[in-house]
């Protein structure tokens, strides 16, 4: 077994991750090529609702959730759900450790098997799971784009700030702040992207693996702008793929002022960074 495998399977009251795999297991051979994580606090209204669109749109598609101990039971909703889908996985955390983490640790557990790509995509809705073919379509090259097409595998960006993005239900306030910072990030990071900040994407696994996943510091929001940051240095190439974004229905934001904050401390010191 991977070393990483069996780190991950230690039990949850150390306070470690605690997988729970479908029926077929973690280490099916027939592992399908495409990883959906998401990652999960007290986000039991949507989902399970969420988990079943995936898969009816996709059903060749496998979908992780990270779960850090929500007390409405989200983790166990998914934990009785996986064990009857060969195709559904829970890793569950103990406590809120933040987004940045639990998305680095769905990088790990599917660069510990066999995926081509990730998938990621927050809990709540506001990626619509009926947009992820433009996602999973990015490398078919579009008529008149100015955005590259290339054999080699990019980070594609489900974007609101391109032609035909849009957002839904955020006051002017909310819109004027994030168009400006990612406008801020792909100014001072020198990025060639427009939405920086967004978590609908998808990452090839053979980049994944030459990441120093490991010297990403921000384990909040801030850690979308870190990785395209990290992803750039290390000669990644981007697409990015309009989409809708819609405020959340049902369920709580997780973003406070703190985590704003510190997502933008990341991106001013990133440049002053030593590279490696």
């Amino acid at each position: 077994m991977n070393p990483l495998d069996d780190s991950l399977s230690t039990t949850a009251d150390r306070g470690e991750p605690q997988v729970t795999d479908g029926a077929a297991g973690c280490d099916d051979p027939a592992r399908t090529q495409g990883l959906i994580v998401i990652a999960t606090y007290n986000e039991i209204e949507n989902v399970p609702s969420l988990v079943a669109r995936i898969h009816e749109l996709h059903p060749t598609l496998e979908v992780l959730v990270i779960d850090d101990g929500s007390p409405d039971g989200t983790g166990d909703w998914v934990a009785d759900f996986a064990r009857q889908n060969p195709w559904c996985h829970l890793l569950s955390r103990s406590g809120k450790q933040g987004l940045g983490s639990a998305t680095l640790a769905g990088f790990r557990w599917a660069l510990a098997r066999s995926y081509a790509y990730v998938v990621t995509m927050d809990a709540d809705f506001s990626h619509d799971p009926d947009e992820l073919c433009r996602l999973l379509d990015a490398d078919i090259p579009l008529p008149e784009s100015h955005q590259p097409s290339t054999e080699e595998p990019c980070i594609v960006i489900g974007s609101r700030y391109i032609a035909g993005g849009k957002i839904e239900g955020w006051p002017w306030q909310r819109r004027w702040a994030s168009r400006w910072i990612n406008r801020f990030a792909r100014w001072w990071l020198r990025l060639s992207t427009f939405d920086n900040s967004g978590a609908y994407r998808r990452y090839p696994t053979s980049l994944l693996q030459r990441l120093p996943l490991d010297q990403i510091r921000n384990q909040g929001y801030g850690y979308l702008e870190e990785i395209l940051y990290l992803a750039n240095r290390h000669g990644a190439t981007f697409r990015e793929v309009p989409i809708t974004f819609r405020d959340r229905t049902q369920g709580h934001s997780k973003i406070n002022l703190k985590e704003a904050i510190q997502a933008l401390w990341t991106i001013a010191t990133l440049p002053n960074r030593p590279r490696s």
